[in-house]
């Protein structure tokens, strides 16, 4: 996806304070990508030998993005992205999703990262130890485990949990972590596929309920 004059939402007050932080004024941080943030935008490009055309796309991206976790030891071909099936609205933590996971026999949090719904992202499982996120078709191989919280909608009086559709409840937060996040994996590991967990799953999952595969085609 491509920010310009114009854009607006939490993922431009992102870029702003990625901005900000690199030396480049760009006024109030506002969520609002105006004349300032175009010029801090366009000067940044310079500096870092890119296209200077003011539009932030994955390359200019990439070099915002800071380059904060730890690069597995593992080889990494895939990037997986999976939802935590928690009804919209519900918050959950990693120490939680720890407790349940361990609670099945497993040695830790299946995941590598969880991304909450007010756009933290928190470290799981280490990232040179294999997840335990995708049994099907060897995904668990060579892979980095990615999960937002949320998933599903929200409860209703009368319908069990797990009758419960699924539903891209991403927080413009989330969204604008999920893409930080996998920008930065993308640096670490420039081979790697993005992908959902459904494309792997051989049971008709949805999860993360949404076509990760298509919209991270250009990270």
């Amino acid at each position: 996806m491509n920010y310009r004059l114009g854009s607006r939402g939490e993922t431009i007050k992102q870029i702003q304070k990625a901005l900000c932080g690199a030396g480049h004024h760009v006024g109030v941080i506002d969520g609002i990508f105006g004349v300032m943030t175009d010029e801090a935008v366009r000067n940044f490009q310079k500096e870092h030998g890119l296209t200077v055309d003011g539009i932030v796309g994955p390359a200019t991206l990439a070099k915002l993005v800071p380059h904060r976790w730890k690069k597995s030891a593992r080889s990494i071909d895939k990037i997986i992205v999976h939802c935590s099936a928690t009804p919209e609205g519900e918050d959950r933590t990693v120490e939680q999703i720890r407790r349940e996971h361990k609670a099945q026999g497993w040695s830790d949090i299946g995941y590598h990262y969880v991304v909450y719904r007010d756009g933290s992202i928190h470290v799981g499982r280490d990232v040179d130890i294999q997840g335990a996120h995708c049994a099907d078709n060897g995904g668990n191989i060579g892979s980095i485990g990615v999960c937002y919280i949320g998933g599903v909608e929200a409860r209703r009086p009368g319908v069990a949990y797990k009758d419960l559709k699924a539903k891209d409840t991403r927080t413009e937060e989330q969204k604008a972590a999920l893409l930080s996040l996998l920008l930065d994996l993308h640096v670490k590991y420039p081979k790697a596929v993005i992908c959902g967990h459904r494309d792997l799953d051989r049971h008709g999952k949805a999860c993360p309920s949404f076509d990760a595969k298509k919209e991270y085609k250009r990270v």
